[in-house]
């Protein structure tokens, strides 16, 4: 499957949540019908945890655009200590936000 450039506005939700005591933000941009396209995380300090979360939610961002469901994604993680991006994908799973 083909990647396609994604449209430069697009519908976005923004949650924060906690993660091993950290507070984090993830933003999901969205189709105009809603599909799932890309994943933001952030934390408010720097670190070597908050690098790696994002450069997940970068490769997360790519799977979802080839393709690949969030549920997909998410059982993959599931059972893992998968880190800030396994929990925003469970909350995406959990509550409904897709």
């Amino acid at each position: 499957m083909t990647r396609a450039r994604l449209p430069d506005r697009r519908a976005a939700d923004a949650v924060t949540f906690e993660h091993d005591g950290r507070p984090w933000t993830a933003t999901f941009g969205r189709t105009s019908e809603g599909q799932l396209l890309d994943i933001f995380i952030d934390a408010p300090k720097a670190s070597p945890l908050a690098d790696a979360a994002r450069e997940a939610a970068i490769l997360t961002s790519l799977a979802l655009q080839h393709g690949c469901t969030v549920e997909t994604i998410g059982h993959s993680l599931n059972g893992r200590d998968a880190g800030p991006i396994g929990a925003a994908l469970k909350l995406i799973l959990e509550e409904s936000i897709t």
